[in-house]
């Protein structure tokens, strides 16, 4: 993985019409939603391959639950977590950790699982099918009772939106929503929790990212 090419590819963050910002508007408007409903007391939110950690740490600085919040950001580009990190202090989140590690491992969530939020954005696109496909069996084993996930992935041929939401209900997910935009390529699944919760497996590889980021599709 090169990390320029990641840290290039959350530039486009900065053109408020480019399709990742759009994207961005999706994902935090169910971020909201996802706080708005959860129950009184502690919220637990991990977030794979966090980035700058634009999706939560753009909500919850203004939310009324954001003393609630324990949240565990997981980036591997030091820069990137680093700007997360100071993000979050900035904004007095006392309860957001974000650390420099391997995402794809469920050994990064150790101690902050099972979680109420699990965040899975960026990733989908970059990935293969198999390893979506073994992602998605995984989450219900990072997932409290009723736990709402967030993930995203491009509308692009081939187009496997449909097989990932089928993935998610069999899973023992009921879909909440499915946002897309006309005019881009972008898709975000939010789905709750409607199963038991597994068991947490540490040291599971959830996936490998294709490529070294260069052509980045979410």
């Amino acid at each position: 993985m090169t990390p320029g090419h990641w840290a290039a590819w959350h530039a486009a963050y900065d053109d408020p019409d480019s399709s990742i910002s759009r994207r961005l508007a999706h994902v935090q408007l169910r971020i909201r939603q996802a706080l708005d409903g959860a129950d009184a007391g502690p919220i637990r939110v991990i977030s794979m391959c966090a980035g700058e950690g634009r999706d939560l740490l753009e909500v919850l600085p203004e939310h009324e639950r954001r003393d609630d919040v324990s949240a565990r950001l997981v980036e591997l580009d030091p820069g990137l977590a680093g700007r997360a990190s100071a993000k979050a202090t900035d904004a007095g989140l006392s309860g957001v950790e974000v650390v420099v590690g391997d995402a794809s491992s469920t050994s990064a969530y150790e101690g902050a699982v099972p979680a109420d939020l699990v965040l899975a954005c960026g990733i989908f696109g970059n990935v293969s099918v198999a390893d979506v496909r073994r992602t998605v069996g995984e989450l219900a084993h990072l997932c409290a009772r009723g736990a709402t996930v967030i993930w995203t992935r491009h509308r692009l041929p081939p187009d496997l939106t449909d097989s990932i939401r089928s993935w998610f209900g069999t899973g023992g997910f009921e879909e909440l929503g499915f946002d897309t935009e006309s005019g881009y390529s972008f898709a975000v699944g939010t789905h709750r929790l409607v199963a038991e919760p597994g068991r947490f497996r540490p040291g599971q590889t959830m996936f490998r990212f294709a490529g070294d980021g260069a052509d980045s599709r979410f």
